[in-house]
């Protein structure tokens, strides 16, 4: 009740910064939970995937599991290289299944593995943005109102610390504000940018593994 009362005292500039740092935070605790529940799921996923595609015999054997494993990211990579297998082999010349050139699958790996990167972090910059200028967009509606709160000074004559009070308290609001929508944004953004390293890491660990069992079986 305190804050929206302050808020209410508050001028239309105060107000305007307080209702775009209430809007950043919104957004960003959107864009934490549905980034959150992206990697639980990718994660989940891959774990599964990485399971079933040991188990497999043959890479033609994973094509029905696939649909049930479409958030991993791993899943991506094996479509593109499966594709490219199987492209190479229907222009081959039929007698014996093998693959003309092992680099065309690596570069079919790589490129996948930037597109399922980019599907992962999609709307995670918006959190360093939010941790970046949160706290400046604050600190200004605090400049700001502390400039009123002097230019009352000014016109009143007093300088009394119970008539600028008020409205420097109202004025840190601002800052504050800025503060909570920021830090949360960027210890989550910290969070995700060590997910997305992780999952790195495993896309390439599973090229390696893709590309040898390609050598070993189409070549």
């Amino acid at each position: 009740m305190e804050l929206w009362a302050a808020f209410r005292h508050t001028g239309v500039v105060g107000q305007t910064v307080l209702g775009i740092l209430v809007l950043f935070s919104i957004i960003s605790w959107t864009v934490m939970i549905a980034v959150g529940q992206r990697f639980r799921h990718a994660n989940r996923a891959s774990r599964r995937f990485m399971a079933l595609f040991r188990k497999a015999k043959r890479l033609a054997d994973m094509q029905p599991s696939l649909g049930a494993l479409a958030h991993s990211p791993l899943v991506g990579l094996f479509r593109a290289g499966y594709a490219e297998i199987e492209a190479q082999i229907s222009h081959g010349d039929g007698t014996r299944q093998t693959v003309k050139s092992l680099d065309s699958v690596e570069r079919s790996l790589i490129r996948a593995s930037r597109i399922e990167s980019a599907r992962l972090q999609r709307f995670v910059p918006f959190l360093a943005t939010t941790a970046a200028a949160g706290p400046f967009i604050g600190l200004f509606g605090t400049v700001w109102g502390i400039m009123g709160a002097f230019t009352s000074i000014g016109a009143t004559g007093s300088t009394s610390i119970t008539a600028v009070a008020p409205g420097i308290s109202e004025a840190l609001i601002n800052t504050a504000a800025g503060l909570f929508a920021a830090i949360p944004a960027l210890l989550a953004y910290n969070h995700f940018v060590q997910k997305m390293r992780q999952s790195r890491g495993e896309m390439e660990d599973f090229t390696l593994e893709f590309l040898n069992l390609t050598e070993r079986n189409f070549t």
